[in-house]
């Protein structure tokens, strides 16, 4: 079983029963941690709503964590004296691009995916699951963007997802957002034809939770698969 907590926008706790994983946490109360019990540290690009310094202090001395980072995250001295980071926290960091395998923890798996946006997207394999955070690779279609722009990004959307194709994802968390209107439906959509996801919870969505009614009204063959969020911290417990 996975328990997960949905914290806010992007950001996720996955609770397995060896570890925790925890992804691009910037704001939301995160729940008691359990001491002794791994903790993998996501961060998947710079932005301000994915990334917050905070998740340095998370390396307390009451568990193993290790960091996952975003390659535009810099562990600059300046960046490192502003955030209050230790050189033991610093080496706990890894910085990775698109197209990597790490072994993140022992028996935790991680294949980092590039963005269209910034940073990577995150698959980890562990315990006989797949999971897929996406962080900002999604396919990008704005209203007023060059025509161009728009098909770029298709094209980058639909290359950068290709090690998806026809994989098993137990668990899918994909950004759903409304600025886009009904364009936000193409990346969600493509992933969900293209990949075999079990669950997909909805993220990126700037609190307007109910735009995931009207993905469901224009895409219903996805009903069975989406598990909508309602609220910052509501929790989700996913059995095998």
């Amino acid at each position: 079983m996975i328990r997960v907590t949905f914290l806010a926008h992007s950001g996720f706790l996955l609770e397995y029963s060896g570890f925790s994983v925890l992804f691009d946490w910037w704001k939301g109360e995160l729940p008691p941690l359990p001491e002794g019990k791994p903790l993998l540290v996501c961060a998947s690009h710079h932005h301000p709503d994915h990334f917050n310094p905070a998740i340095f202090a998370l390396d307390d001395g009451r568990r193993e964590v290790s960091f996952l980072l975003g390659r535009d995250i810099r562990l600059t001295a300046r960046n490192q004296t502003a955030w209050a980071i230790s050189q033991k926290t610093v080496e706990r960091c890894r910085r990775v691009g698109g197209g990597e395998t790490v072994e993140a923890l022992p028996g935790v798996f991680v294949e980092t995916l590039p963005s269209t946006d910034e940073g990577v997207a995150f698959l980890v394999t562990a315990e006989g699951r797949s999971v897929f955070h996406a962080g900002d690779l999604n396919w990008w279609h704005w209203e007023g963007e060059e025509i161009a722009w728009n098909r770029t990004m298709e094209t980058d959307f639909k290359r950068y997802t290709q090690p998806l194709q026809a994989r098993h994802l137990d668990l899918a968390m994909l950004a759903l957002d409304p600025r886009l209107g009904e364009d936000a439906f193409r990346g969600p959509r493509y992933f969900l034809e293209s990949a075999k996801i079990d669950r997909f919870l909805p993220m990126h969505q700037w609190e307007e939770f109910g735009f995931t009614e009207k993905f469901l009204a224009a895409c219903p063959a996805f009903a069975s698969q989406t598990v909508p969020v309602k609220q910052n911290g509501q929790q989700f417990s996913f059995d095998d």
